[in-house]
């Protein structure tokens, strides 16, 4: 599998943004990610993000509530989602996966085991929304113990301390929440987006993702000239729960995500700069 830095090494080279779509593990079906997951990198995805279900997700909107829902009323656990992640690895899939999930779970499971079972698992790296910088020493030193890179957010809310203490911490790449509030797609992107991502990349040379908000191509191609991620999850739900062929459906609509990026891309290269 490739690591984090070197996929964005990789990416920065060619001038590219990495897409970054995010899917619930076990929805719409418990072994659904068998069939999305190849689907979404054949349409274009760089990174995959996995989401493990919960019942209490603080950071989501009613789309990933729903789609969590469902998913734990079909029986997907922590466990299952390793489980799953190690027979994609096991069927070929090479795209990185940072698996996103609330840290109970984790707690539960014991961050030792999480660590151990997520490197066989070929996991790259874990968002963790509920765990601050401050309370994540044990699991960031364990999930670096091995191999693995534990992600950080920021928030347009996030002051200069605050920047600087995740830009220090962070490692693999940075997640830059876009708004202030839950997930779920919205019709326009924050209009201080740029000097928000202009401000965190003041302070570090890592990857910036922009998540939160993202639902159309022309969202993500505005995202691809200021951001190192494009991070995309409550529309691509949304177009999975509401598809006939929810497999060929998401695919399609990650590679209109991607010939958004690659059309505004080629249309004016100046404004894609990189590394």
């Amino acid at each position: 599998m490739n690591s984090l830095e070197t996929t964005f090494n990789r990416l920065r080279a060619q001038g590219r943004a990495a897409l970054m779509p995010f899917i619930t593990m076990g929805f719409p079906r418990r072994e659904s990610a068998f069939e999305l997951v190849p689907a979404l990198v054949d349409g274009g995805a760089d990174i995959i993000e996995l989401g493990v279900p919960f019942s209490d997700p603080l950071a989501d909107g009613a789309t990933v509530q729903a789609a969590s829902q469902q998913a734990l009323q079909n029986g997907m656990t922590l466990a299952r989602c390793l489980d799953q992640a190690a027979e994609l690895r096991s069927c070929g899939v090479r795209a990185p996966f940072v698996l996103m999930g609330y840290y109970n779970p984790i707690f539960q499971m014991g961050e030792h085991t999480f660590a151990q079972r997520a490197a066989e698992a070929g996991i790259q790296g874990v968002i963790v929304p509920d765990l601050p910088p401050e309370e994540g020493d044990t699991l960031q030193a364990t999930l670096r113990a091995h191999g693995l890179d534990l992600i950080f957010l920021l928030a347009p809310t996030s002051d200069e301390t605050r920047v600087k203490l995740v830009a220090r911490r962070a490692s693999g790449f940075i997640y830059l929440v876009s708004l202030t509030g839950v997930t779920g797609a919205r019709d326009q992107l924050p209009p201080d987006l740029e000097k928000f991502v202009a401000r965190v990349r003041r302070a570090t040379s890592l990857p910036l993702a922009v998540g939160f908000g993202i639902a159309r191509p022309e969202h993500a191609a505005h995202v691809a000239r200021v951001a190192d991620g494009v991070i995309v999850g409550s529309a691509l739900l949304k177009v999975i729960e509401t598809a006939s062929n929810p497999v060929a459906a998401a695919r399609q609509f990650v590679a209109e995500l991607r010939a958004g990026i690659e059309a505004a891309r080629a249309a004016r290269p100046d404004e894609f700069p990189r590394g």
